[in-house]
């Protein structure tokens, strides 16, 4: 078990995509850097790099990791190792390392699908095709769309300032469409109401 939860030196997004582009499942990043790469720049800094992959592929994902990362389930306040061929039906993060002692270098992410479509955790009524999840920059590394991670971001029992600033920084950069999308789950996530919505 490890408690270092801070000590994090995060791998590059080049370099995410080179590990992950040869497995076969879909992923593609999250968190602020998916944001970042919607904009084509880095708005801010980050302590991390979030990858979205799904519950279904979780195996393949363990096979062609583990031999050069271990791999670490976060539950309850605690980091615990993955073990070989344990499914994980509940675990939705794992924190990647090369080794036990070594610094957090990237954070997988498992969400949720049922017949092709994603499905949001937190209000499983909220849900999108599973092929329209994700876009992809100009180089092919597949993100998630920027309206989705919003949500995530907005839709956390703790929303932080700094997701609030990643909300500022991206409404002009939003279609129409996508801000319509998001008001609308966070209404639906929320429907007393949500700090967000006066600016949407």
């Amino acid at each position: 078990m490890r408690t270092d939860i801070d000590n994090w030196e995060s791998i590059t997004i080049t370099e995410i995509n080179k590990l992950f582009s040869i497995i076969p499942i879909k992923w593609g990043i999250a968190g602020g850097w998916a944001l970042d790469l919607h904009l084509g720049k880095q708005s801010r800094a980050h302590d991390d790099i979030d990858v979205i992959i799904l519950r279904d592929e979780q195996l393949t994902a363990y096979n062609h990791l583990s031999g050069d990362w271990m791999l670490y389930k976060a539950e309850n306040g605690k980091l615990v190792p993955w073990q070989e061929g344990e499914f994980l039906k509940t675990t939705n993060d794992i924190w990647v390392t090369k080794s036990s002692s070594s610094p957090w270098a990237f954070q997988i992410m498992l969400v949720e699908t049922e017949q092709q479509s994603w499905i949001y955790r937190r209000e499983k009524s909220i849900r999108r095709r599973l092929e329209d999840i994700f876009l992809r920059t100009d180089d092919e590394i597949p993100y998630l769309r920027p309206e989705i991670q919003l949500l995530y971001k907005g839709g956390s029992p703790k929303v932080r300032e700094k997701d609030f600033q990643d909300l500022q920084i991206m409404l002009p950069y939003l279609l129409p469409e996508q801000r319509d999308w998001l008001k609308m789950t966070l209404k639906r996530q929320f429907p007393t109401g949500h700090s967000w919505l006066d600016y949407i």
